[in-house]
Parts: C-alpha cells; structure tokens; sequence
C-alpha cells in the first residue's frame, strides 16, 4: 500500500511541477544564415532591377546581424544605414515608413526618435513567417525610403512560399 501511496504521491509531484518547468523554456523561430542570405541577395537584384546601387542589411529576430550586402557603387553612409533601418524595425516591431509617420514632432511617440542607434527613416521592413517577427530587412541607397522598402517588399514577396512552409 506504501508502494502505491509513494507512486500516486510522485506522480502528482511530477504533473504539479511540470507546467512550472515548461514555463522555463522558450521556443521561437528566427531566419537562417542560409536563408537570411538569399533574402539579401534577392533584396539587391531587386534594386538593381529598378536602377538602385544599394546596400541591404539582413537580421534575425533580436536584430542582431545576420548579412550585409553593399552594391559597388552604394555609398559609404549605406551599410550603416540598412544596419539601422533592419534593427530599428525588429525592436519597435514596425516598419520603419510607419515609424516616420508616428514618431514626429509632437506626437506623442517622438521621443522614439532618440533612441540610440534608432533611425526613422523608411526602408526597414519585418519579416513575418507564421504570424511572428523572424528579422528585418533594411535597405539604403534608393532615392527614398519608398523605394528603399519597395526593394525589400518585392524580396520578400518573392521568398514568401519558403517562409510560410518552414
């Protein structure tokens, strides 16, 4: 009877502490090097098919670096502008366009603005797989941030099917 009171008793213990333990583990996806890669590239045969000389920046879900393409012709200033744009738009889980729009003078999110290493200017677009954040993409070079983003939209439309099965 002992035997059976003791097994009931670690049975109960071990489904009581389960959840508990679970609870201490997280899982979460985020972009391959691989794949990160290919979204750059695909990034900048997009710009250049729209007559861009342009640096991409590619990163994963904490916005950490994963790529960085700069064409031949990009400017100096480019690299350290995609880098920002991708990274802006991972932590404020938001494209950088939108955070133009919210963050000016006098609204009341401006003070985003002065966040360092943060940049409001369009061309930093999330990527989405399954209904979460996996990177960003940040663009710099085109003549605006419109175009900028068009470019990493039009990568990313084109990548979309290898994002949505994995």
């Amino acid at each position: 009877m002992r035997d059976i009171i003791g097994m009931a008793a670690a049975v109960v213990l071990a489904v009581a502490t389960a959840p508990a333990q679970a609870q201490n583990l997280v899982t979460y996806k985020s972009l391959s090097p691989e794949f990160a890669l290919e979204l750059g590239q695909a990034t900048l045969a997009a710009c250049r098919g729209a007559g861009f000389q342009i640096a991409v920046a590619v990163v994963d879900r904490f916005g950490h670096p994963l790529v960085m393409l700069r064409d031949r012709f990009a400017g100096p200033h480019t690299p350290d502008t995609a880098m920002r744009k991708a990274w802006t738009a991972v932590t404020f889980r938001t494209s950088t366009t939108d955070l133009v729009a919210i963050t000016k003078p006098g609204m009341p999110q401006e003070g985003v603005r002065f966040v360092a290493g943060a940049i409001m200017i369009g061309g930093g677009v999330l990527v989405e797989a399954g209904g979460a954040i996996v990177g960003g993409v940040g663009v710099s070079g085109a003549p605006g941030g419109d175009a900028d983003e068009a470019c990493a939209k039009a990568a990313l439309d084109k990548l979309r099917d290898k994002l949505e099965f994995d």
